[in-house]
């Protein structure tokens, strides 16, 4: 069971649950033994987070075992990379999947640039897009200019 704690969207802890919620999702799943699929999401000029890891997320799956890193290295790239701002994604966490403003932000974003996806995230399959409202349940609302976003002179990748 999940706790109640709330996280600041994009924080090494928030990180480490999204991460927890996938792994969680996928062991439900009952992946197939074969499968093996890595997806990376950069935060774009996130700050580091840990000496030579990014503000982003690494989830694999290895013959069907699912794992994840918080934080990425400035090239890292998975079969399926995501790239989003920090303010893009806050924004996306905050919406339940029943609300029509989630595909109006995500198309906004991905029309300015501020979010990309490289390879196709149906891959992972349904259970991976059911976890977006466990996601957003345990993202505390907060304004954009939260721990989460780089303090001035962080240095840009």
């Amino acid at each position: 069971m999940l706790s109640e704690t709330t996280y600041a969207a994009g924080s090494p802890d928030w990180l480490a649950m999204v991460g927890e919620v996938l792994v969680t999702a996928a062991r439900a799943a009952d992946l197939p033994a074969d499968l093996t699929l890595s997806l990376v999401e950069h935060y774009i000029d996130g700050p580091e987070i840990a000496p030579g890891l990014f503000q982003g997320l690494r989830f694999d799956i290895t013959n069907g075992v699912p794992s994840f890193r918080a934080g990425v290295r400035p090239s890292e790239a998975g079969d399926i990379t995501i790239h989003v701002t920090p303010e893009v994604a806050q924004r996306l966490n905050q919406i339940y999947t029943s609300d029509p403003t989630l595909a109006q932000v995500q198309q906004a974003a991905l029309a300015s640039g501020q979010f990309r996806v490289e390879g196709d995230p149906s891959r992972l399959g349904a259970w991976f897009a059911a976890t977006h409202d466990a996601i957003v349940s345990r993202t505390a609302s907060s304004s954009l200019k939260g721990p989460h976003t780089a303090p001035p002179n962080t240095p840009k990748r």
